[in-house]
Formats: C-alpha cells, structure tokens, sequence
C-alpha cells in the first residue's frame, strides 16, 4: 500500500476463502537500550517504525518519533469490522501494535459459534469472516509499518472453546481467558467454564496467542474499588496457576492490572503500593496495564489525566502491554479519533518517563513498603479462607467475590453463584475409558492409539494441521452483511466527502458548545440550535457545569444532511519553501530590513520573537536586519520606524481577537500606509494564532501567517514577494 491510497477493504475481501494467516503467535517489541535519535538518547525505547505519524511536538524535536518499549493496545469498537480495518491503520500509524477488537454485542453472550457478519455483532469479530478480513489487513499494514501487529480478541462464554479453535486456526495473536470471568459475570456453571477454560489454554498455548485475564473486572464492578486489591490479587494466582497447570508458558500469561483508584482520590498512595504487591507477587508473568474505565465518564480532559497517571504506575514499575482509554467509555461512542488520542497520550506519557527509574528509587521503609506487605498479607490470607472453605466453587458460593469490603472486612455485596447451576450446567461428562478425539492441541484424556505420533493421523490431519480443510461460510444473511454496507455507504455519499466518528458515512460531527445558562437550559437550548443548523439526530454527548448560574460547556454530536464533492473544492497549491541557502545567498546580494511589532494594546511578544530571533531559526539567521519595537505599539508609531529606518517590510503580531481587533489593527496598518503614501514601499505581513493568509489579503496587507509558522516560511515570502517587486519594476 502507498501511504496516499485508502485501505481497499474490496481486496480485503476478495479470495478471502483462500487466505491463511502468515504466521501463529504473539509478537512483543525488540527493545534497543540506549537508542540514539535526534538529539537524545533513550533508555525505554524499540526499535522505530518504517513509517508512521509522530506526536505534534515532534516538529520541534527533528520529527522524531521513537517507540516506547512496551506493546501499545488500540481497542477499536465500531460494531462494524470493515470500519474497523481502516482504524487499525490509522492506530498502526501512530504506534499500536495490538489491535483489541471489543464488543459491541457481548461475544460472551453467545452459546455457540455464529456465522456470516450482522451489523452489531461486528465489532466482536467471531465470525470466521470477521477475523480473516482482519488478519489479512493486519497483513498488509504490517509490511506498511514495519512491525508486526498483534489481532486480539476474547475467548469466553460457553463457545470459548469453539472460539479459541477458531482463533488458532485464523492466526488470532492473543485474547481474554479468564475462566472466573464466566463465572462471576456471565452465571455460566463452574465446572463447565474451568472445563472449558481448560480446553481452551490449551488450544491458545499451542498457536503462541498471549492470554490476558479478566482480574481487573472485580475492580470494575465493586462498589468501593479500592477495596478489592487483595482479591485482585487472589484472582490473577487462581488463573495464572491454572493456566501454568494447562500447559501455557508464564510469558504469555499477561496479567490484566488496573490502578484500583482514581483522583480525587489521592490515588497514587493506593495504586503504586497496589501494582508493586503485584509484580512482586507474579514475577516471571507479563503485566498488562490498563487503565481504570470505572471512574471513567464523558469529560475529555479528566479521562487523559487518567490516563496520564496511570502511565506513571507503569513506568515506575513495569509494563509489557501499555492499554489506552478514551472518554468513550463513558459517552459509549467508539470514535476513531479517540482512540488515536489514547494511543499518543500512552505514547507521549511513556516517552516522558524514559529512564525514570534511573533517577528516583523508593524508599525503603516507610508508608510504601508497609502497604505493599498489607496487601500481600491480606492476600494470602484470602487464599487461605478460600481452601478452609472448601475451595473456589464454595467461595464464589457465599459470595466472596466482588465484596466492596477491605479483606478480610466483608460488605455482603459480593457476586453469590451456585456451583450446581448456571448457564451450561450438567453439561460436563467424564470421557469413557475408549474416548478418542482425532485433533491436536487436545486438552485431557485422549485414548491414543500407541502407533500414532498424532492424533490426527487416522484422519489425514486436522484443521490445526491441515488449514485446507477449514470450511469457510461467507455470508448468511441476504440483506445484513458487508456487500450490502459498503454498497449502501457508496450510495448514501454519492462520491462525496461525508463526515464519520462511528462508521463510514454516518455523517456525524462533533460542536463544542459554551452557553451562560443553567445545564439543563443548556442541554434543551443546544439541541435547538444543533436543529436550527440543519443537523439531525443530535444529542448531547457531554455537559459540565461551569457555575450553576454562570454558564455550561457541552459537547452535542449530530449528523450533517450533506455531502462535499471534492471535485467542487478551491483547494490553493502550497507555495514551495525557497532552501535556506537560496535565501541566504538572495539576502547577501540584497539585504532586506524588517520593522516587527506586537501591535495595540497586546502584549504577547514570545510569537514574533521567534520568528525574527536567530536563536529559534528565525529571520536573522538569514541575515535579514530586524528591528525589533516590541509589544503594545501603536500601529502609526510602527510605520514611521519603517520609514525612518528604510525598511523593506512592516511585520506585525497581534494574538488578541476581542471584538475583531486582530482584524482591525491589520485593516489599519494598510490604511494608514496608503494614506501616508508608502504602502507601495513596504511589505505588509501579519500574524497571530488566529490569522491566516486569506483574512490578512482581506485587511490589504500582502500575507499572513498562522499556527506553525517558522522563521524560513516568513523569509521565504519576504524573498520571493521582493523579486516579484522587483520584476514588476
């Protein structure tokens, strides 16, 4: 693929009956310690990827754009796998290389395996469809990237092991199995999910998939969660030392470690002493951080500051898989976009904390060390009342488990089960003594004939072995399937360019919104407006009251009833940069001085610095003179130092916008020059975070510069504005 082509999601598709997985297993990062790039050097870094889009501050930093050490998750949710290959790209590009497709309609839910791709269903990719589309693409953005990417998804309810045969098969890289989970969140009946679980470690352990358990939902669902730790703790041994027993090797067991805290708690005391308890206590295992959705709900900013300090939990202990979150979790909108947030604020926080740990150490008595120890001691405690119990089933039985009491306090509120019943209940039968089962990675007792070095031998192989034998149904349903969306999609665009955060087409846009009433006011006076500009289906994702009388802030999404033909867009060809050398050398043979200001009453002067200093690139490296007035002055004091100086150019900065005044003072600057009669001797350029270059040729000035400008753009135009002048003449 060229960067410059979309995903064709028809070639995806196409021959998909044919296709087979390239390789089988997870893949984790090849750290590379001391890792020069740019002008620094980094500690906690992998190797880089062969194309990708670099955090924004990068452009002050060479472009650079280094890759932490720990695998980045995207979890992507649109309910609509198509819509999902395309956001993987975009996660790939920005440095995810695990693709966690979570479900829109509970994959767990289901009792068996479904076929063909109903809309809903789609953004748990269980069908055999679903997950070959998937993998092919992954396919293609590997080789784009760089860098393996590893597919995820779930291996629960009582189809896991269904699932977790399809998945080896389908070359899935890793997935959620936590047996527990079952039990405690979906009622499926004990024995029947440990059976299950155990059939299906087995099947992961054979294709190399990481597991990732389901631990961190007690956090989750408790009622004070920063009261579960102990039983955190409990869960991950009960699952680890199961999935060790099962055959899987301890690094690709992947602990699913949330912070159980979050501000305004004074969260930091509870979650390091918590996640240092646990890499303690599971040394040998990987960490999974994740980060804390309980606390989570639809304010942006609080879920990146989340986000953010739950990164630092990972950096002063330790991550092999770094999670992302987005305010999604609370507006329940699985937006592309943010998800490419979480994904850079994971990135951006753990470049940050690069080589952290080489300059704090923790101390060693102290409040931490005796926290870390309380929790353990509780733990183990915990385990020990399980076994005097009678073991896990009774446990969960009298209602242990997501008790909001600090063990061994009990609130009473934990999750009751009852071992005899539950979904899939005496459905668990002992093996008759001649039990023979034709398959590989086959899990218990299996009557194996003793000339046999495989099992699936006598039949010529099984689908593990044999991948041709695989039956590949494609789609069931006539009307409900990808065909019939992408051509609906196509129709509803009409070749046009059509607004989405959720999928292709919907036409959904996303208005900020501050007015100075109270929030319910607010929220009915938004809506009105959102109808009055002609969006429909509007709703209002996120409120925040400012005061309760003074104002609101809310984000209200809707859907645009149009489309943009890109034929019909005035898109101006970018001005080619002239090269520094080509600018040096047209300013040696003719030098070219430059009146700057901040003009009328504002006072930001670190804009303009920047663009003339020679310290930041700016205009005297190139050996412009500048003649620097500084800020607040009056636009009549600036033209007459330009004419007192015989200057060749008039550069003005004005960052304030009240009542239009950035367009005012610039309409002034040419005004004033056409009436002293010396508009035709200088060039007129303005520049501010709000100006852009068609609203200064409205003011009469010659060019304007917005966000972004460098030093080398402004004395570019200087240098060609000037030879045209001079051709003119």
């Amino acid at each position: 693929m060229k960067p410059e082509d979309k995903l064709d999601i028809q070639l995806i598709l196409k021959d998909l009956e044919h296709y087979r997985p390239r390789r089988r297993g997870w893949t984790w990062r090849q750290p590379v310690p001391e890792q020069k790039m740019g002008p620094f050097t980094y500690k906690q870094t992998s190797q880089p990827l062969k194309q990708s889009i670099p955090l924004p501050a990068s452009k002050y930093f060479g472009d650079i754009d280094p890759q932490p050490d720990c695998v980045i998750t995207a979890e992507i949710a649109s309910g609509r796998f198509e819509d999902d290959l395309r956001r993987m790209r975009m996660a790939a590009w920005h440095g995810a290389d695990h693709i966690m497709v979570i479900r829109t309609a509970g994959q767990s839910h289901y009792d068996g395996l479904i076929e063909g791709t109903p809309e809903g269903v789609g953004g748990v990719p269980i069908t055999r469809k679903q997950v070959r589309a998937t993998r092919k693409a992954l396919d293609l953005i590997e080789d784009e990237v760089g860098r393996p990417i590893n597919f995820h998804s779930y291996v629960s309810g009582v189809a896991g092991p269904e699932i977790a045969v399809l998945f080896a098969e389908e070359g899935v890289n890793g997935a959620h199995q936590d047996p527990q989970y079952n039990v405690l969140y979906r009622n499926v009946n004990m024995q029947r999910s440990f059976v299950d679980a155990a059939v299906a470690k087995r099947l992961m352990a054979y294709a190399g998939m990481a597991q990732i358990d389901g631990a961190h939902n007690a956090n989750a669902t408790a009622r004070e969660a920063w009261k579960v730790m102990p039983e955190l703790l409990v869960q991950h041994a009960i699952n680890s030392a199961f999935s060790v027993q099962v055959g899987m090797p301890k690094d690709m067991i992947c602990l699913s470690t949330v912070p159980p805290s979050a501000s305004p708690a004074p969260a930091l005391r509870y979650d390091l002493p918590y996640a240092i308890a646990l890499r303690e206590l599971f040394a040998g295992y990987r960490m999974r951080a994740q980060m804390n959705t309980k606390y989570i709900e639809s304010d942006t900013r609080e879920a990146i500051v989340t986000h953010t300090l739950n990164v630092l939990i990972s950096r002063l202990t330790s991550a092999d898989i770094q999670s992302t979150i987005t305010p999604d979790e609370g507006r329940n909108v699985p937006w592309h976009y943010n998800s490419i947030h979480a994904i850079n604020t994971a990135k951006q926080a753990l470049l940050a904390l690069d080589g952290i740990t080489d300059m704090i150490e923790f101390k060693i008595d102290g409040p931490l060390r005796q926290q870390v120890r309380e929790i353990k001691e509780r733990a183990v405690l915990f385990m020990e009342e399980i076994l005097e119990v009678g073991g896990y089933f009774a446990a969960v039985s009298q209602g242990f488990f997501v008790d909001s009491g600090y063990y061994p306090e009990r609130s009473g509120d934990g999750i009751a089960r009852d071992p005899q019943g539950g979904v899939g209940a005496n459905t668990v039968v002992p093996r008759d003594p001649d039990y023979f089962a034709p398959v590989c990675a086959h899990f218990g007792y299996n009557n194996l004939p003793a000339e046999l070095a495989s099992p699936c031998q006598l039949v010529g192989g099984c689908t593990l072995c044999r991948p041709e034998k695989i039956a590949y149904i494609d789609e069931l349903d006539p009307e409900d399937n990808v065909e019939k969306r992408l051509q609906q999609v196509a129709a509803a665009s009409g070749g046009g360019i059509v607004p989405e955060v959720e999928w292709a087409g919907d036409g959904y846009i996303n208005l900020q919104i501050f007015l100075p009433t109270d929030v319910r006011t607010a929220e009915a006076a938004a809506l009105a407006m959102g109808e009055r500009l002609g969006l429909t289906d509007c709703e209002v994702i996120h409120k925040q009251v400012m005061q309760p009388a003074e104002g609101t802030y809310l984000e209200m999404k809707g859907r645009v009833p149009f489309n943009i033909n890109p034929a019909s867009l005035v898109i101006p060809e970018p001005t080619p940069l002239l090269s520094e050398a080509a600018i040096r050398e047209d300013i040696a043979k003719h030098p070219l001085t430059v009146v700057a200001a901040t003009i009328g009453e504002d006072e930001h002067s670190v804009g303009m610095r920047e663009i003339i200093d020679i310290k930041h690139g700016g205009l005297e490296g190139f050996g412009i003179r500048c003649i620097y007035l500084g800020t607040s002055v009056p636009v009549q004091k600036v033209i007459d130092a330009a004419i007192e100086t015989a200057a060749d150019a008039i550069l003005v900065s004005t960052i304030i916008t009240h009542a239009d005044v950035h367009r005012l003072n610039m309409r002034r600057l040419h005004e004033l020059c056409v009436e002293k009669g010396v508009r035709e001797r200088f060039i007129l350029v303005g520049g501010g975070t709000q100006v852009n270059n068609e609203m200064a040729l409205e003011c009469g000035l010659d060019a304007g510069f917005g966000r972004g400008t460098k030093g080398i753009h402004v004395a570019s135009f200087l240098v060609r504005r000037r030879r045209a002048l001079r051709s003119d003449q």
